[in-house]
């Protein structure tokens, strides 16, 4: 697992996580992934922060595995810990967030770009929310940050995925980039858009903004999380879990959700 940040550009901070095979995350990524955002946007000489993904997705959630050979529930209060940390260090950046979207983009990966300020996406991204699947609850507002209420909720109940050209409809997608290769370029060109402006004001922006927000989020995906422990203390979550731990691919794709 790693979190690496590279200034690429004058005034902005493009911050990479790596955990293959499919960057679904450990407990402990999500805490480093936090504290590598707010570091980044803490630093003066950033402008906009770029946060995104190297292998095969952008974020495949939580590392499943990791949550069922560990005893009791410490993996599952980590998780859930660790996923509120990281979603609100990309809110609460002192500086906008620009999210870069390739391949899958599935439970706590929505929960990082719903928090972002922008997301730019490669065409072969796609997008969604398996939790009722994997026994969890968790990150529908997030989603709602990016779609409308009567699209958000069929998705959630059913866990569709949507492509990056159907999010780009919606509004939801500043750009799409037509291939993943590309799309590393597609995000330093909005980012040195933003970059350009003057970086006190852009902090107050980003401030203001989060203050204007109808909706608490961190308050809000809090909420959620309360029903992703009472579907655990149900039974109903691991049964679900279990299942899919059995079923998981030849290649060891530890795709995931959020707690």
């Amino acid at each position: 697992m790693s979190v690496s940040t590279s200034r690429p550009r004058d005034g902005i901070a493009v911050v990479t996580v790596d955990h293959p095979p499919v960057n679904a995350l450990p407990v402990q990524g999500w805490y480093d992934l936090a504290d590598a955002v707010t570091a980044a946007g803490r630093d003066p000489a950033h402008r906009v922060v770029v946060l995104t993904a190297a292998g095969r997705g952008f974020n495949a959630g939580v590392d499943i595995k990791e949550m069922q050979r560990t005893p009791g529930h410490d993996a599952l209060i980590g998780a859930n810990r660790g996923c509120a940390a990281a979603f609100a260090a990309v809110y609460e950046c002192e500086v906008p967030v620009v999210a870069a979207v390739h391949g899958h983009c599935l439970g706590g990966g929505i929960g990082l770009i719903g928090n972002a300020d922008a997301i730019v996406a490669s065409e072969d991204a796609t997008f969604g929310l398996p939790e009722l699947d994997r026994g969890a609850l968790g990150a529908a507002t997030h989603l709602s940050r990016l779609l409308p209420p009567h699209l958000m909720r069929p998705l959630y109940y059913t866990g569709h995925t949507l492509t990056a050209r159907e999010l780009h409809r919606y509004g939801a997608v500043w750009e799409l980039a037509p291939t993943a290769e590309e799309l590393p370029e597609v995000a330093l060109r909005l980012a040195a858009r933003i970059a350009a402006k003057d970086g006190y004001l852009l902090r107050l922006a980003k401030e203001a903004l989060n203050g204007i927000d109808p909706v608490d989020v961190r308050r809000s995906y809090r909420y959620e999380q309360g029903f992703t422990f009472e579907a655990n203390l149900s039974g109903v979550s691991d049964r679900h879990r279990d299942s899919f731990v059995r079923t998981r691919s030849p290649e060891g794709d530890r795709r995931e959700v959020t707690p």
